[in-house]
């Protein structure tokens, strides 16, 4: 993945000529002070690039348009440090590509109360100049961020650094490529869906490919890369010695070899396969997908086009965070104490949420008649995390997030071959799961304990698509009346 520093946020001042040269040169100089603060701290993962104050309808036209035509700009911050009559900002705001949040501050945190004057209040209006700003924006039905407080603050920081991530998410979806190896699991309902559509709306194109091309791609692998690559999963992960079994290791190495030099050599940053498509390939693909899934690529298994963009969305938008993402499954429940999920797949879990070194292990695979596969072993460690789904209904996308708290297994799971999560949803299985249901989520979500629901939401706001949230205010009836809408 790009370095998300690689990425501007404009910061862009609002205001007007009626206050004279040296009101707007304190309005220059006050918004280049804010957008170089926000621009040094370490939680904005992006660069904050100053712009100059825009005073009439030409110059914030010619800023969107610039805007919306730079590539390396994701989107805007826009703040009126005084009034800035509103009619100015609607034919670049209607002309503009990018997303923008609107943030609803002051350059000073307190009042001079014993020398405050009428200088200071033509100069200081933002609490009006941002209501007049904001009703254009309404009017319009533009989609934004609003975020008030101080620019000092850490809660406003945070906000805004929550959604300049969920900015560059917005930007990778726009760019991504999605390759599918066959088709979609037969039969199946949710991996369906129109990938017009979802061009139209999120961006990113999904075109399929034949296993034929990926094992072409795997028999141009020499056998002195596929030695190097073993020498590298022995030295990074833990095997027992009934797991290191050359052959098996020999095969898993070329899948990964031919796989990471297909989706580089045509710049995607997702992909999907199926079990039941896989003509050619001694085992079904699992330590090489999580593999490339730890190096920031967007999968789903079963051909799930639509969450392995999300799966790489996320990441894209993790950057820097601590804690994994991964495609998931909710496998099984426990249904003792405190209800909880055990979530998992056949394979191909991402070791960014392993708790611990991960183990390479080699079993049978009661599924899609391969060769025992070889795959990474481990479990995910304690903490919150959401788990989301993309799913199409008939009047478009709709993003479903669930908030959840990430616990040990209550007991070892010492025959369970595959990588793990076990978490408690909010408000309660009972409550979550249902509520999933109604809102039509997939059984595949995108898992993370680095991203959170305000980043989620942002995201959603951003691309246009419905949100429903399940949390711990979720009520059954409110969300089922929230559907019904």
């Amino acid at each position: 993945m790009k370095p998300l520093k690689n990425l501007e946020v404009w910061f862009v001042t609002g205001s007007q000529d009626l206050y004279g040269p040296e009101t707007l040169a304190q309005v220059a100089a006050n918004s280049k002070a804010m957008a170089a603060s926000l621009n040094a701290d370490p939680a904005l993962p992006v660069q904050i690039v100053w712009k100059p104050t825009l005073t009439t309808p030409e110059e914030v036209r010619a800023l969107c348009r610039e805007a919306s035509n730079t590539p390396s700009c994701i989107g805007l911050v826009l703040w009126m440090h005084t009034f800035s009559p509103a009619k100015m900002w609607i034919a670049g705001l209607q002309s503009l590509t990018k997303p923008f949040l609107h943030l609803h501050t002051q350059f000073n945190r307190e009042l001079p109360w014993s020398s405050i004057d009428m200088d200071f209040m033509n100069l200081n209006q933002s609490a009006h100049g941002d209501r007049e700003f904001g009703f254009i924006t309404a009017r319009l039905k533009l989609r934004r961020k609003v975020v008030v407080g101080f620019w000092k603050d850490a809660a406003t920081i945070a906000e805004i650094a929550a959604w300049t991530r969920a900015a560059a998410g917005w930007y990778e979806s726009q760019n991504l490529k999605v390759a599918r190896f066959g088709d979609n699991m037969r039969e199946v309902a949710v991996t369906e869906g129109n990938k017009v559509s979802a061009e139209a709306q999120l961006g990113y194109s999904v075109n399929g490919y034949g296993v034929g091309d990926l094992v072409v791609r795997m028999e141009q692998v020499t056998e002195a890369e596929v030695s190097k690559l073993i020498a590298e999963y022995r030295e990074a992960y833990s095997i027992a010695k009934q797991h290191d079994r050359t052959d098996s290791l020999f095969v898993a190495a070329k899948i990964e070899l031919g796989l990471r030099g297909f989706l580089e050599e045509g710049g995607f940053g997702a992909f999907t396969d199926t079990f039941q498509d896989l003509h050619g390939i001694g085992q079904l693909p699992g330590i090489a997908v999580q593999r490339l899934m730890a190096d920031g690529y967007g999968f789903a298994g079963e051909g799930d086009w639509k969450t392995a963009a999300l799966v790489r969305t996320m990441k894209v938008m993790a950057q820097g965070l601590t804690g994994g993402t991964s495609f998931m499954e909710d496998y099984t429940y426990d249904f003792s104490g405190t209800p909880k999920v055990l979530g998992s797949h056949m394979l191909e879990v991402c070791p960014s949420i392993a708790a611990d070194k991960p183990s390479l292990e080699v079993h049978a695979l009661g599924i899609g008649g391969k060769a025992d596969p070889v795959r990474l072993v481990f479990t995910a460690p304690a903490g919150p995390a959401v788990v989301a789904s993309m799913v199409e209904m008939s009047a478009g996308f709709r993003l479903i997030v669930n908030e959840v708290n990430v616990i040990a297994p209550d007991q070892p799971l010492p025959k369970l071959p595959v990588a793990r999560a076990v978490w408690v949803p909010k408000p309660s299985l009972k409550v979550a799961a249902a509520a999933w249901i109604y809102a039509g989520g997939a059984h595949h979500t995108a898992y993370s304990q680095a991203l959170n629901t305000e980043m989620l939401e942002d995201f959603a706001e951003i691309a246009g698509v419905e949100l429903i949230v399940i949390d711990e205010d979720t009520k059954l009836r409110e969300l089922r009346a929230q559907l019904r809408r």
